[in-house]
């Protein structure tokens, strides 16, 4: 008796095939909702169009950024005035940035306690796993908006079961942290500059937070890494004065990066492309971008009358890596604040293209800002 396999018809079974070949959870999932999934380089999501959610309640949309990764997704929520969005638990991180209007979250403990915060514009919240919560809108006249970056795509890819995530009862206590976390507290834990952490779960004003020193990353700027939530997601804030700009550098890609205060712009580009004719982005309040994988370098630009901040949410952070690679790319020697000519991943400012001063420079005149770039370069021995 013969032991061969018969041939497959494709002709005679054509639906077969997408059973078993190439299948996507999350984008089946995707398909469920209900709302429109925008696909673009950047977005500003404060005037991004959205359409009524009704799993979430109110209005929304989700975000695929061109460097989102293999892991994260964004989404832009929208309260009406008065309103709320649907209680919800999942089985997934999530970090949120609040980008217009005011409100409050009610975040319930495995206990059965309730802890409400408020928030405003420029907030930022990290759900703890599972946890119960519901977000309300404070005013009765406008609308409210958060985008929030999570790891859905991810922990959906693997249990390829919406109820499992969605409707799960199994609760994490450690994530919760103490209850100062709900009200804008948190814990310093100084590690080295570009490493120190702040845990909590809630910070209720970005743009004045103190932010520790790192000039590492050039032009006397100043940040902190964010640890919410004992989350396997990563997040921090940078600041770097008017008429400056930072070192360029290059990473995984995953790191969303939002605009929080100021305004200016970022380059990016690859080895052996102009820095400047390649791909440009402008941020002010409220736009989102994620720059593409590792060969791809970027560079911000401050071309605000004050210092700019910006948040930026992604994927294995300082505390969980979660990834041998983002545990390595963060390590000594290899970090974004080491130079590409000893390993690492950033532009010193002496070794890049002369044209990005020069853009720099004339896109600070038409701002009206003065440039403090060449005598920020003169003090390091830098000339042009």
């Amino acid at each position: 008796m013969s032991t061969a396999k018969p041939e497959y018809d494709k002709a005679a079974d054509p639906e077969l095939i997408p059973d078993y070949y190439l299948l996507d959870p999350y984008r089946s999932f995707l398909e469920t909702e209900g709302v429109p999934v925008i696909e673009e380089y950047s977005v500003d999501c404060i005037n991004v169009p959205v359409e009524p959610w009704p799993r979430l309640g109110g209005r929304g949309a989700y975000i695929h950024l061109t460097g989102k990764s293999d892991y994260l997704n964004a989404y832009v929520a929208e309260i009406p005035p008065g309103g709320q969005l649907n209680p919800e638990q999942h089985m997934h991180d999530e970090l949120i940035h609040v980008v217009a209007g005011r409100g409050a979250t009610t975040i319930e403990l495995p206990s059965g306690v309730k802890h409400t915060f408020e928030w405003g514009a420029g907030s930022a919240i990290g759900i703890p796993m599972n946890a119960k919560h519901q977000h309300f809108n404070g005013s009765g006249t406008e609308v409210a908006r958060f985008a929030a970056v999570t790891n859905l795509p991810l922990i959906l890819g693997i249990f390829h079961n919406p109820t499992f995530i969605y409707g799960n009862s199994h609760t994490f206590p450690e994530r919760f942290g103490h209850e100062g976390f709900f009200r804008g507290e948190g814990e310093y834990q100084p590690l080295r500059p570009g490493q120190h952490q702040w845990q909590t779960n809630f910070v209720p004003d970005l743009v004045n937070f103190e932010l520790p020193h790192w000039g590492e990353r050039g032009a006397g700027g100043n940040m902190i890494n964010f640890s919410f939530a004992d989350a396997s997601m990563s997040s921090h804030i940078s600041e770097f004065p008017q008429g400056t700009y930072k070192k360029a550098h290059r990473h995984d890609a995953g790191a969303h990066i939002f605009c929080a205060t100021g305004q200016g712009y970022s380059l990016l580009w690859l080895e052996g492309e102009n820095p400047v004719a390649a791909k440009r982005v402008d941020w002010k309040p409220g736009v989102l971008f994620a720059p593409p994988d590792g060969p791809t370098y970027h560079q911000h630009f401050n071309t605000a009358s004050a210092p700019s901040r910006y948040l930026v949410f992604g994927f294995g952070g300082r505390r969980y890596p979660t990834l041998d690679s983002k545990a390595r790319n963060l390590g000594e020697g290899y970090g974004g604040d080491v130079s590409i000519k000893k390993g690492g991943r950033q532009v010193e400012y002496g070794d890049e293209d002369h044209r990005i001063l020069e853009l720099f420079e004339e896109e600070c005149a038409k701002a009206g800002v003065q440039s403090h770039m060449r005598e920020y370069l003169g003090e390091h021995g830098v000339t042009r």
